[in-house]
């Protein structure tokens, strides 16, 4: 049997397994192509943060085609998730080197500090957060708070949340905060 095609057989029983709803799947995917996606974002004026945002966010349109069944293994799943990634992250270069840097604002202080206006945005900000939180519902309100109030690593989210492991957490954090996102941009 030819590397390829065992390859492809390997890969079409992860699809089976992630269509079954079985995480591990994810997870073991996610690990598998980890480290070649943060090598080409951060050959490309990314870091190894952006990387992970841009494979979990592919990891998530992979799981929401096969769900809905218009994924059709062609190729190898990490030749999927490359071609996703690249594509996304080469959108977003795109975007940043159109945004036009403002001025500073008049109202800025002088000597670095927050002005009175930044500290009534941030103000506002943060009770939409609060709110879009509580909208948001189990088990991501929860995920997000331990993750990110309360600063607690996602070893020991997963233990206390019981999910099987720290790279589950990330998973599901990433689709956590995506959710939170999507609710944010309603308000």
């Amino acid at each position: 049997m030819s590397p390829s095609l065992s390859l492809i057989q390997s890969d079409q029983r992860i699809v089976e397994r992630i269509r079954a709803g079985d995480e591990e799947a994810l997870v073991s995917v996610y690990e598998a192509n980890r480290k070649p996606i943060t090598a080409f974002v951060t050959r490309n004026s990314g870091t190894p943060d952006d990387a992970e945002d841009m494979l979990q966010e592919a990891l998530v349109i992979l799981w929401e085609r096969i769900q809905s069944g218009k994924f059709e293994l062609t190729a190898q799943l990490s030749t999927f998730l490359y071609a996703t990634v690249r594509n996304m992250w080469y959108r977003k270069l795109s975007r940043m080197k159109r945004e036009i840097p403002t001025e500073l604002e008049s109202d800025q202080i002088g000597d670095g500090g927050i002005s009175v206006l930044d500290e009534l945005i941030d103000d506002e900000a943060a009770q939409l957060v609060r709110i879009a939180l509580n909208k948001l519902g189990e088990p991501c309100r929860t995920l997000l708070m331990l993750f990110y109030w309360e600063e607690l690593s996602t070893e020991l989210i997963a233990k206390r949340m019981g999910f099987a492991n720290a790279d589950t957490v990330k998973a599901k954090k990433y689709q956590c905060k995506k959710a939170l996102e999507r609710i944010l941009q309603m308000t």
